[in-house]
């Protein structure tokens, strides 16, 4: 089979397309025939060496993918061949063929389509359990999302209004924040460092947001979290800008504010039933079209580079697919 491959560590230039066998499943695996899988920012940490999992050498980056299962381990009994499924993988996926865990792959329902499983998985999974079991998002309150039209701001918009929040929505650019618009953000946000504090207080009436999703971190997150509201949540998703902050302990004090970490490949690992559940609702969500991917542009296997590199300049809208 063909699959993009990091033999050495470094940006998305070192990627090698060529020949790959990964062999046969072990125990809890299964192989599946990839059809997409999705580009996200930890794949362009993950070549370079600097994700929180680290493969051994030779590795393919690719967190999700949707497809169908050709093999299964010899203990697994909820697949077979044929199933079409979406599974979160770690890494592997840009490939014809990845090894996926059976206890984070997913029968597709009929009306799901593989492109709009590969574009949803780890960005809405990561969102949901971000609203639902890290913030404990409730109805009227205001979700103020940094970096709301990469992947996983798209996500959280859609996601959001769905939990009947009040949507910020916060972009560099006004062509990034119609599209956030177009999403169903309620209000939208051009920030800097300098202005999001004041942003934040004035478009809440002074309150400031009930929640804070931030992807980008940097110099944005403490000016940021000046501008929560009391008793409020601030959710540590990731650092886009490629700086990570630091936050003086005395703001979550005198705010009586949280920071929470959002980390969904610890989520699915060590709470599989939670995630399971999940990742069902968001199938039926998908399903029904109450949710619905944004697919910024997809690419052939061989020039995933491309794609992540897309991704390093911060010039998706959205979510990126390589087709397999």
């Amino acid at each position: 089979m063909k699959a993009v491959l990091v033999e050495e560590l470094g940006g998305p230039d070192k990627l090698v397309y060529r020949d790959h066998e990964i062999g046969k499943p072990g125990p809890g695996r299964v192989t599946i025939d990839v059809k997409y899988a999705g580009v996200n920012f930890p794949d362009t940490l993950i070549i370079r060496g600097k994700y929180q999992f680290q493969p051994d050498l030779p590795f393919s980056p690719g967190g999700e993918v949707a497809g169908v299962i050709k093999e299964v381990g010899a203990d697994v009994k909820d697949f077979k061949p044929g199933d079409r499924v979406v599974s979160g993988t770690g890494w592997g996926g840009f490939a014809e063929e990845v090894f996926g865990f059976a206890f984070n792959t997913h029968h597709l329902p009929d009306e799901v389509s593989f492109k709009d499983a590969a574009a949803t998985l780890m960005t809405h999974g990561t969102v949901f359990h971000a609203l639902k079991d890290r913030a404990h998002l409730m109805e009227g309150e205001t979700l103020a999302i940094l970096g709301a039209s990469g992947g996983v701001g798209t996500a959280a918009i859609q996601l959001g209004k769905q939990m009947g929040a009040n949507v910020i929505a916060c972009a560099s650019s006004d062509e990034k924040l119609q599209f956030c618009k177009e999403l169903g953000a309620d209000v939208l946000h051009k920030y800097t460092p300098e202005n999001i504090k004041s942003a934040l207080k004035d478009l809440t009436g002074g309150k400031g947001a009930d929640i804070i999703f931030d992807t980008v971190g940097g110099d944005y997150s403490e000016q940021a979290f000046r501008g929560i509201a009391p008793m409020g949540r601030y959710l540590v998703v990731g650092f886009a800008s490629g700086s990570v902050p630091s936050i003086p302990l005395n703001l979550p004090l005198l705010k009586s504010a949280s920071v929470v970490g959002v980390f969904w490949g610890n989520f699915f690992r060590n709470f599989q039933d939670s995630n399971k559940s999940n990742i069902q609702q968001l199938l039926e969500m998908i399903a029904s079209g109450k949710i619905s991917s944004a697919i910024d542009s997809i690419y052939g296997l061989k020039d995933a580079a491309i794609a992540l590199e897309k991704i390093e300049k911060r010039s998706v809208k959205g979510k990126i697919l390589i087709e397999c």
